[in-house]
């Protein structure tokens, strides 16, 4: 089978004898871990909490007009309707 042609010399495509080489991350070297912190820490306000509710198509497309973050301006407009 003839190998694929290679766009990226600095990332090429994994082998069969890479992915036998290959550790989980918690096996990895500590210092290279420390390369890759974690990018989200403790949550600092309450957490939320998932739900699955039905809108009418109106509702979504005016609230994802505006953009990312649709979903915390949908929040924030529920949260002024109870008073919060």
């Amino acid at each position: 089978m003839p190998r694929k042609v290679v766009f990226d010399a600095d990332n090429p495509e994994w082998t069969a004898e890479d992915f036998k080489r290959a550790k989980p991350a918690h096996e990895l070297p500590p210092e290279i871990l420390a390369a890759f912190p974690k990018t989200r820490g403790e949550q600092k306000a309450a957490k939320k909490v998932p739900v699955s509710i039905r809108l009418s198509p109106e509702v979504i497309s005016h609230f994802k007009a505006g953009g990312p973050g649709w979903q915390k301006r949908i929040d924030e407009a529920l949260k002024r309707v109870v008073g919060a």
